[in-house]
């Protein structure tokens, strides 16, 4: 596996348990829908939070949220939309990223609840 693939997954997993750590239940992790794959479906609240994971090395070239792109947030709304369908859920909907990245010789992670609102 490639190094950038291999953090990934590493970053998707710190994703999961940060998650977890702040009360939420995991439903779904690289849920797959056409095109689209969402990389952690969760709940807590009522509210179904969609999760965008982006990790990165460094920040050398920007944050990690900085590379979600608008092609990105329209596979995922759609991904969404035809997960809360097949479910039969009540819920709301929200669109987050976990954007995490190394310094020093640490991980940092930032989690923006309704980030597709901050573009």
């Amino acid at each position: 596996m490639a190094q950038h693939n291999q953090l990934g997954k590493e970053g998707e997993q710190k994703a999961v348990a940060y998650l977890e750590e702040q009360g939420y239940q995991i439903l779904e992790t690289n849920w797959y829908y056409q095109k689209a794959e969402v990389d952690i479906i969760a709940i807590k609240d009522s509210i179904l939070a969609a999760v965008e994971v982006k990790t990165r090395s460094s920040v050398d070239f920007g944050l990690p949220h900085e590379f979600v792109k608008p092609q990105k947030i329209k596979l995922l709304t759609q991904a969404i939309d035809a997960y809360v369908v097949r479910q039969n859920l009540d819920v709301s909907v929200r669109f987050d990223i976990i954007s995490i990245y190394k310094k020093a010789n640490e991980f940092i992670i930032e989690h923006l609840e309704d980030a597709f609102f901050h573009f």
